[in-house]
């Protein structure tokens, strides 16, 4: 795949009416040239933005590819209430999906391509009951878009890791087939002993060489303590910039002092956080946050399936929700949800996303007078372009 490609008549990030539609020329899988009239090079395919609203790519920052039931026939929810309640209604219902987990992952993913988003990065359980079956589907999933998206892997362990004899080893042989990062679940409150979890955890994360992903639901002031001892151990082994928190709903559930002390902390260690807009739990702080330099992504989550009915691929449709929980209403402040679906997702990820001169060519085109208006019609999006190449266009995988 060369990379090359010129796209005719589209405005990149429109805030208002008036923003004329130019030409970007893509070379080598970078932006080359942004002009008004630009001429293809011989060879060079064009496409036509008809004029629509330019992004950078989407990211989804935290999915869960090995758990969809996207497009299959729809089953009631049937799990209690309680993390733990779902975790086992999980385990109760996977092995009798109509499909397998490398075929359902991989559709759910070309949809999230097709609506837009060329960076993923999805957590695949890891545990005694699944071995390593769902991290191999999300990574055949992974190879088979190779060309229309980057897919980051995190071995998660869904289960906990000290509560069941043998996951630790199991999250190891997963990052030596292939996962890039390693996970974590609620170190207080779900594996009881915070200080034994994130040391498996970042002991193993220091022995390959990889990134870190924890998942922390645990809220007030047992969660801001696991926030805490995170950066600690990302400090200790000089993992700035490779650290996670998925969810951090402490962040929103402490005073404003404790918040604050908190948002600093992480912006120190520069350890990312990441949100999938959860309708029952209190919105994070999203601009403190950007003020003080966190870098922010956003994600689906699950996407249709034993834990939930909702999510349907779409991560400008994600944007959407990460707005309306908010309540944000001005402009600015549904691009800045539209930039933390883009560019902030892709910091979380090591990526840099954008719209200049040099900047990869991940690129969307949607329909739509401005970044606001594309955000509230979300039309099928008229052009997902990865390294330059077409992948995706009219809502449908090329």
């Amino acid at each position: 795949m060369t990379g090359d490609l010129l796209i005719r008549s589209v405005r990149p990030w429109p805030n208002s009416l008036d923003v004329p539609p130019v030409d970007i020329l893509c070379s080598g899988g970078l932006v080359a040239s942004i002009g008004a009239t630009l001429d293809a090079p011989p060879g060079v395919p064009v496409a036509d933005g008809k004029g629509g609203v330019l992004l950078p790519s989407f990211t989804d920052a935290h999915a869960h590819l090995d758990s969809t039931r996207l497009d299959l026939p729809f089953r009631p929810h049937s799990a209690g209430t309680g993390l733990n309640e779902l975790i086992e209604n999980d385990r109760r219902n996977w092995r009798t999906a109509e499909r397998g987990v490398a075929e359902r992952a991989t559709h759910t993913l070309g949809r999230t391509i097709a609506s837009g988003a060329t960076l993923v990065r999805s957590h695949a359980q890891v545990d005694v009951d699944s071995g390593l079956e769902k991290l191999e589907g999300v990574l055949a999933a992974r190879e088979a878009h190779s060309g229309r998206a980057s897919v980051e892997v995190v071995a998660f362990p869904q289960c906990g890791i000290l509560r069941e004899k043998g996951t630790a080893d199991l999250l190891e042989a997963a990052l030596r087939a292939g996962a890039d990062l390693v996970g974590g679940l609620d170190p207080a409150g779900y594996d009881r002993d915070p200080a034994r979890h994130l040391d498996v955890v970042f002991d193993l994360a220091d022995k390959h060489q990889r990134g870190v992903d924890v998942h922390l639901h645990d809220a007030g002031s047992l969660g801001a303590f696991q926030v805490e001892l995170i950066c600690e151990r990302a400090a200790a082994l000089d993992m700035r910039g490779q650290v996670t928190i998925s969810h951090a709903f402490a962040l929103s559930t402490v005073d404003a002092d404790r918040q604050r002390e908190l948002v600093d902390l992480l912006a120190e260690h520069d350890v990312a956080v990441t949100t999938v807009a959860p309708g029952a739990r209190e919105p994070l702080p999203l601009r403190q946050l950007r003020w003080a330099g966190v870098r922010l992504g956003l994600g689906q989550d699950g996407i249709r399936d034993y834990w939930s009915p909702y999510g349907n691929g779409d991560m400008l449709d994600r944007t959407w929700q990460l707005a309306y929980r908010n309540g944000f209403r001005q402009d600015a402040l549904i691009e800045m949800c539209v930039d933390i679906a883009t560019r902030g997702g892709a910091s979380v990820m090591g990526h840099t996303h954008g719209l200049t001169e040099g900047a990869p060519a991940n690129l969307v085109v949607v329909p739509g007078d401005t970044v606001t208006a594309a955000v509230m019609d979300r039309a099928p999006r008229t052009l997902v372009v990865h390294g330059g190449n077409v992948v995706a266009a009219g809502g449908e995988l090329l």
